[in-house]
């Protein structure tokens, strides 16, 4: 088409984008520490029957739940990186050419261990390492014990390229809290992964339980909502002494719509999968339709780098530290 000297080149058709098939390994509880890696195996391998081409498997998932307690004993599940658990995802990765998101518990050195989740591509490379930024301390998840927050390099960033796309990886108790989210979308993530092992204390009763579950799936629908991207949590299901995980691995659309869940009890395989395809376009779509990142107003959000705004030294309205507001509004 021309309009004398502007020739107004046809309208490009955008090629539709191909989904990104996820899958969810949800694995029974391991009260007994039996070997895991036969079960896990055999869901891997079914998850990529059915398509998946990234599968995320749940926090720690070759051992119990070490945390209950305070043990030192336990230090001797930790096991380095390179080591047996990452070569054989490495491998099992490169074999069925799926991106794979393992969770360990990371010897570094003696007396230093972090709770790591390793990211395999396709290929069975290993792409890097996350290590758990947001270590609890509660009853029956004594963490702090165990584990060294990460963060404290410059690779840890959580985010990866990877041949089936841009993912973000954090781990459990970092799903609480939305700055970590929002890093790992503004760093691109097409979708967030949280390996995870969370469950209810019977002490605490079913209200309570009920309470709980609901805020946590909650919180992680609004991870979505606010930064556009898929969320997805692989948990651990059933009883580990007087720790009962409730499962319900979910993933979440970019408008916090639950895609898939898997079940609150224990499969007699041992392991439950769940596969969805998450389409690309919906991300544009929506942010496209609910411009949160262009209305940010990050000159405003300095306030976030302090542990806690309630004292003499920053003012109410978000102001920086010592600068009153009422003379920021004269100005």
């Amino acid at each position: 088409m021309s309009t004398g000297r502007f020739r107004i080149p046809p309208p490009r058709m955008r090629m539709p984008e191909k989904p990104l098939l996820l899958g969810l390994v949800q694995l029974n509880a391991n009260p007994d520490d039996e070997d895991r890696w036969p079960r896990t195996e055999e869901a891997i391998r079914y998850a990529a029957r059915r398509g998946a081409q990234l599968i995320v498997l749940p926090e720690l998932f070759a051992t119990s739940y070490l945390a209950v307690e305070m043990d030192a004993a336990r230090f001797a599940l930790a096991e380095p990186v390179p080591g047996p658990t990452s070569q054989r995802c490495a491998a099992l990765a490169a074999e069925l050419g799926v991106v794979l998101v393992a969770s360990v518990f990371e010897a570094a050195a003696p007396g230093l261990a972090f709770n790591t989740a390793l990211v395999f591509d396709t290929d069975g490379t290993m792409l890097g390492r996350y290590r758990k930024e947001h270590i609890p301390d509660d009853p029956l998840y004594y963490e702090k014990f165990y584990f060294t927050p990460g963060g404290e390099g410059a690779g840890n960033t959580g985010v990866f390229d990877t041949a089936v796309g841009r993912i973000g990886v954090r781990i459990c108790w970092d799903q609480w809290f939305p700055e970590a989210a929002r890093i790992s979308a503004l760093r691109g993530a097409e979708v967030i992964v949280y390996p995870t092992a969370i469950g209810t204390i019977e002490a605490e009763g079913p209200e309570e339980h009920a309470r709980q579950m609901d805020a946590w799936k909650t919180v992680q629908r609004g991870h979505a909502v606010a930064n556009g991207v898929f969320v997805a949590a692989c948990n651990r299901v059933g009883d580990e002494g007087p720790l009962s995980f409730w499962g319900q691995s979910f993933i979440a659309g970019p408008q916090g719509e639950v895609l898939a869940e898997a079940s609150a009890s224990p499969t007699e395989a041992g392991a439950e999968v769940i596969v969805v395809p998450l389409e690309r376009a919906r991300l544009r779509e929506v942010r496209e339709m609910w411009p949160f990142f262009r209305d940010r107003r990050i000159e405003r959000y300095g306030p976030l780098q302090r542990r806690w705004l309630g004292d003499t030294d920053a003012s109410s309205d978000g102001s920086e530290p010592g600068r009153s507001g009422t003379a920021q509004r004269e100005r």
